[in-house]
């Protein structure tokens, strides 16, 4: 196994309905692995984590977001490398989603339902944790 860590950043998007003002999660679709995940991606070399974070969600959401909390970070082997991804919980302020090569559709989820969406249960855990500190 390549022992060299792959870093990367990403959000917990979030944003308040525009119907009922509940909370919604944003989702991304990437048709590469077809799953639902959060956004998020390598950083480039130097990069700071959370611009990396801000940065990955802008490209695949086309929403730009306003930093909060920072969550847990993820940890997990990806393609025979271990991966470290930093999350943030992120507003979104502005922006509209048009597909891409990456990330084919986004979807805004009650909490509940974003859980249950979710592809992997690392992601899950972080829906749960957007709910501890204050946004």
């Amino acid at each position: 196994m390549d022992d060299t860590l792959v870093r990367a950043a990403g959000c917990v998007l979030w944003r308040r309905s525009p119907v009922s003002g509940d909370l919604e999660i944003c989702l991304v679709h990437r048709p590469k692995y077809d799953d639902w995940s959060h956004p998020k991606g390598k950083l480039k070399r130097g990069e700071d984590p959370l611009a990396g974070a801000l940065r990955e969600v802008a490209e695949e959401t086309g929403y730009t977001a306003r930093p909060g909390a920072e969550l847990p970070t993820a940890r997990y082997v990806a393609g025979g490398r271990p991966k470290q991804v930093r999350y943030w919980a992120a507003e979104a302020v502005s922006g509209r989603f048009t597909p891409n090569s990456e990330v084919d559709r986004i979807l805004w989820l009650s909490p509940a339902a974003a859980r249950g969406r979710l592809t992997h249960i690392r992601d899950r855990e972080l829906v749960d944790a957007l709910h501890r500190p204050a946004v």
